[in-house]
């Protein structure tokens, strides 16, 4: 029998089955569990697998099917293992927010370099924009033309105020899509206003550090009434990429990639090579020196899983 996974918890899974839409629980085999791989969970929502059934209708999941695309987070207390958020995704959206919440530039870039490694279509959502003042407002402006000129797309939306909710719909209708954002960020909130009968469990924002309370605590797909689904996530702190190479990952990073064409040196890393053009664009306020940071700590990174 084949499925898809809609549910995980960690210990056990919920298997959509193809033909019928039955839902069932679904365990791993113990051999599953032994392959080798530097990710904490074997299995992800948004996964195909095939399955068997046993007495009492529990399914033991037998195979799984090849991944389109991923995206991963670093592991808790495991920084050298990374654990898959979600599987098969069509369109990431970013939950940005200005403040309550405050999104950090270096999280969202991190987000969007994950989804050029892995080859998803990212939307950068600017939520909240209810309760922004009108300079609030500019200010996130001049953040979207940033982000509109390197190619992303982007919408301002609000939950309560319903600002661009039917536009949002209209661009994931039929897709497999997931919310990712700071704990706090609106990601159920907006899940439940785009459709209520979900009622996804909520939060408040800590008063005192301004900071969401995890509300989701697993992975899980909802199936939007006007076609397609959503992979409601835990909140994630920071992404990861594992297995790509320092030479890789200017090219997770469109903007510099395009300009790293004109350095003299073909092999430019655009750290502290003469004639770089990228570093001459940054000097100049060509290419964001937010972007360049990040990329240099990505860079670190590749350097430092290399030599494990």
């Amino acid at each position: 029998m084949k499925g898809l996974i809609t549910k995980s918890t960690g210990s056990w899974y919920q298997v959509l089955e193809h033909e019928t839409g039955r839902f069932f629980e679904a365990r791993i085999r113990g051999k599953f569990k032994l392959i080798k791989t530097r990710l904490t969970n074997p299995l992800a929502v948004g996964d195909l697998v095939e399955f068997s059934l046993e007495q009492d209708d529990v399914a033991w999941i037998t195979k799984i099917e090849p991944r389109r695309n991923y995206l991963i987070r670093k592991a808790v207390n495991l920084s050298k293992e990374a654990h898959i958020i979600a599987a098969n995704i069509d369109v990431a959206c970013f939950i940005f927010t200005l403040k309550h919440p405050e999104t950090s530039y270096g999280f969202l870039d991190r987000f969007l370099a994950c989804c050029e490694a892995y080859n998803i279509k990212p939307l950068i959502l600017f939520n909240k924009m209810d309760v922004l003042s009108e300079e609030e407002k500019e200010f996130t402006a001049e953040i979207e033309a940033l982000y509109q000129n390197i190619g992303y797309e982007t919408l301002e939306i609000s939950s309560y105020s319903k600002l661009n909710l039917e536009v949002l719909k209209n661009r994931i209708k039929d897709k497999v899509s997931v919310f990712f954002g700071h704990s706090g960020s609106g990601k159920s909130t907006l899940v439940n206003a785009m459709q209520p009968e979900l009622n996804l469990r909520t939060s408040e924002i800590s008063e005192t550090h301004l900071k969401g309370k995890h509300t989701t605590t697993f992975a899980q797909m909802h199936f939007w009434h006007f076609g397609g689904s959503v992979i409601d996530t835990p909140g994630v702190r920071e992404f990861a990429m594992i297995d790509v190479q320092k030479e890789e990952i200017q090219h997770y990073f469109p903007e510099i990639f395009k300009t790293g064409r004109s350095c003299k040196f073909h092999n430019c890393m655009h750290i502290n090579e003469p004639k770089c053009a990228v570093l001459d664009a940054i000097e100049k306020g060509e290419i964001e020196e937010t972007r360049y940071v990040t990329y240099l700590k990505i860079m670190e990174e590749a350097e430092e899983n290399s030599a494990i």
